[in-house]
């Protein structure tokens, strides 16, 4: 972010103020929109730096060096505000998550933000406000960052992009191709809770039972499930094209088949109607706050009692298995007896979900 500089007049109006193409000028009123809006909620050492980057500490692990793993995120989710979160605190989640499933610890976030003209300052305020939430419990800082700003009718309000680095430790290795034959699938939680909230809020739809997103940051779970010691194949978290998307990606990195079981995989009754309702299959709905672990089926239930201690694995479930197939099939045994072919998807049944 541009250093920030002192001798602006008033300050900004963040309750009835909006967006002008001066904030990204590079001028003065950019220079207090960071001091007033961004530093104010994501301030830290760092962050403090002013300069176009951040010097930052060599990573450790243990107190040994490690490798660095670094992901980067665009978040364009309509609508902006949603049950269960935000646009802001969704770009801090899912950056962390991308970085954590690859068995790093998440140190450093980066974040670009391109401003619409007369977006309202109040609103930017919440999502950053937001953001700066999610980022501490995360325990993850904003470190350093950029703004601009386009025309009227050329953005759609704000689009967030972030940008994790972390540190992943000598000896471990995580990773779509490891998966083998008689490794099981395990999920750490419900299935199609964002996707269902972004299309419900999108469409004004309402149901008996409220359903918000599970967006969240999965550092904390990765974490206690690395310290099990259980020979983790691959962690992955199922955000666009959900659960059978990303399985069937792994299949075909792995050159392996999955058997799931559908009367296993857990899914809230008020998604499954919702889904039911907007014809989705939860299978193929976005999620932010669950991941996928393939692991050694001998290790299977002290990984699962490992994820059930903690707060965002408490419906964690043994959901399939990994089988010998040449032709990389995901198949789903029905709650009625049959077998069926989860497929990838031809197209995108829920965009802009992230």
């Amino acid at each position: 972010m541009t250093k920030i500089k002192r001798g602006y007049s008033k300050p900004l109006d963040l309750k009835q103020g909006r967006v002008d193409m001066s904030h990204g000028s590079g001028g003065r009123s950019m220079v207090q929109l960071i001091a007033e809006l961004f530093a104010k909620y994501l301030g830290n050492e760092y962050l403090g730096q002013g300069n176009d980057g951040a010097v930052l500490p060599a990573p450790i692990f243990n107190g040994h060096p490690g490798r660095l793993v670094m992901s980067t995120d665009c978040h364009v989710v309509s609508p902006l505000f949603f049950p269960g979160g935000d646009i802001g605190s969704l770009s801090v989640h899912g950056t962390v998550n991308d970085v954590a499933v690859m068995g790093a610890t998440p140190l450093y976030l980066a974040a670009g933000f391109i401003l619409e003209e007369g977006f309202p300052l109040a609103d930017l305020a919440r999502i950053v406000e937001s953001m700066a939430r999610a980022a501490s419990e995360a325990g993850v800082p904003v470190v350093t960052g950029d703004t601009k700003v386009v025309e009227r009718g050329k953005g759609d309000g704000i689009f967030i992009t972030t940008t994790g680095v972390g540190v992943l430790p000598d000896g471990l290795e995580l990773g779509g191709s490891r998966a083998r034959a008689g490794d099981v699938v395990i999920v750490s939680g419900s299935l199609g809770d964002h996707g269902v909230a972004i299309m419900s809020k999108r469409e004004n739809l309402s149901f008996d039972a409220p359903i918000e997103s599970d967006s969240a940051s999965l550092n904390g779970l990765i974490s206690a499930m690395l310290a099990t010691g259980a020979d983790i194949r691959c962690l992955r978290d199922p955000t666009r094209g959900g659960l059978a998307a990303t399985l069937n990606e792994i299949a075909g990195q792995s050159s392996v088949g999955m058997m799931l079981h559908e009367k296993v995989i857990p899914v809230k009754p008020v998604v499954a109607a919702a889904c039911e309702f907007l014809g989705l299959d939860p299978l193929y709905v976005a999620n932010e706050g669950k991941l996928i672990a393939i692991c050694a089926a001998a290790d299977a239930e002290r990984l699962l009692a490992a994820m059930r201690a903690h707060p965002l694995g408490r419906e964690a479930s043994l959901i399939g298995e990994v089988v010998a197939d040449d032709h990389h099939f995901v198949q789903l045994t029905t709650s009625f007896g049959g077998k069926r072919i989860v497929d990838w998807l031809a197209g995108d049944q829920l965009p802009r979900i992230c």
